[in-house]
């Protein structure tokens, strides 16, 4: 066995056994087609995978995925099974040989690039790896390395983009292909495409939009990225038009009602799925005048131009059509739509209200 073929087995934490059919459509590059490796990792990785799939299927294809770098296999479903990244389970679900999906903790790491430079790619397509890429990765592929960066650079560079430009609550967003360099997120851009948002998506379902159209944008430059012509026709970003997009936290996740309606809304469609968006409210029994502080998760919100609904105390809350009225800053009142109690499903703001069975229900 070759020392190249020993360190792909050393990095593949999956099962060796490869089907005839496997080997044949995913077999080590010919001498006719450029060899491509594609870096990803999350769901919304495997949209673009899906996409180079497709287009290197194609007889006339000049290139061919040579393979896959993802991050190792991880503890999901809330940690009982070790399993996967959703790229890795996609390209195996495929047929792609399982001895060409790499997975190394770091991408410096010496004898993974010595692989990479043993598989001799062409150039590198990234998509939300995960990874930072050092020097010594980005100057093995002679075409460079390529990435699909889910925001209209230079704004929103880093972590994320699209959660950052939603909680701000922007008419427009969009996709860039870029060359990666060193600096984060800030190498010349090939191409773009712009995409209006909407006041009420989120921020998984935005991300999933514009990881879609990025692998449509990618398909359409891939020829000038082959042939060279693309490092000549990239434009270098403008610096002072530079913004950053920095990593959430979930301490992030609370909401304060001291501000405005739209601003609490967009954070919430920002948040959504994780870390997710959080409030605490108390409940007062009438009767005996107990109180009890809550925790609730806040999955859906609209915002309404004035207090709508029963009572007008600062802080209490009603409801009116659907929804639950929680009085904001300025004035401006947030509705609730749908919430989640901790180890509950979440339910819609009528089934919730119908539950409190006659408590009031007030901000804390």
């Amino acid at each position: 066995m070759s020392p190249a073929a020993m360190m792909l087995r050393r990095f593949c934490c999956f099962s060796t056994a490869v089907s005839p059919s496997t080997s044949s459509s995913s077999s080590a590059p010919t001498a006719k087609k450029k060899p491509l490796v594609f870096l990803g990792s999350p769901q919304v990785s495997a949209t673009v995978l899906d996409a180079l799939f497709n287009a290197s299927s194609s007889p006339d294809s000049p290139f061919e995925v040579a393979a896959i770098v993802t991050q190792p296999p991880a503890r999901r479903n809330r940690g009982k099974k070790i399993m996967p990244s959703p790229v890795a389970q996609y390209a195996l679900d495929r047929g792609f040989s399982p001895e060409l999906i790499l997975t190394p903790e770091r991408a410096g790491e010496e004898s993974f690039l010595y692989t990479l430079r043993e598989l001799n790619p062409d150039i590198c397509i990234t998509a939300a790896y995960g990874n930072i890429l050092p020097s010594k990765f980005l100057k093995i592929p002679p075409l460079g390395t390529v990435n699909i960066h889910p925001s209209l650079l230079p704004l929103y560079r880093g972590a994320a983009p699209v959660q950052r430009a939603i909680q701000d609550g922007v008419k427009e967003s969009g996709v860039s292909l870029a060359f990666t360099v060193r600096a984060l997120d800030a190498g010349p851009v090939i191409a773009s495409q712009r995409w209006e948002v909407d006041n009420r998506i989120k921020a998984p379902d935005l991300l999933d939009l514009l990881f879609s159209e990025g692998s449509k944008l990618l398909i359409r430059e891939l020829p000038s990225l082959l042939d060279g012509s693309a490092q000549a026709k990239a434009k270098p970003q403008d610096e002072t038009k530079a913004t950053l997009a920095p990593k959430i936290t979930p301490e992030e996740s609370w909401l304060c009602f001291n501000e405005e309606a739209v601003a609490l809304h967009n954070k919430v469609r920002a948040f959504a799925g994780w870390p997710g968006t959080r409030a605490k409210f108390a409940l007062m029994d009438k009767e005996n005048g107990q109180q009890n502080v809550i925790e609730l998760k806040i999955i859906t919100t609209r915002v309404c131009s004035e207090i709508r609904g029963e009572g007008g105390e600062v802080d209490g809350i009603s409801f009116a059509k659907g929804a639950l009225l929680v009085p904001c800053g300025g004035g401006t009142v947030l509705e609730v739509l749908e919430v989640q109690l901790p180890g509950k499903k979440v339910v819609d703001a009528a089934a919730f209200w119908n539950g409190l069975r006659g408590q009031t229900l007030m901000k804390v």
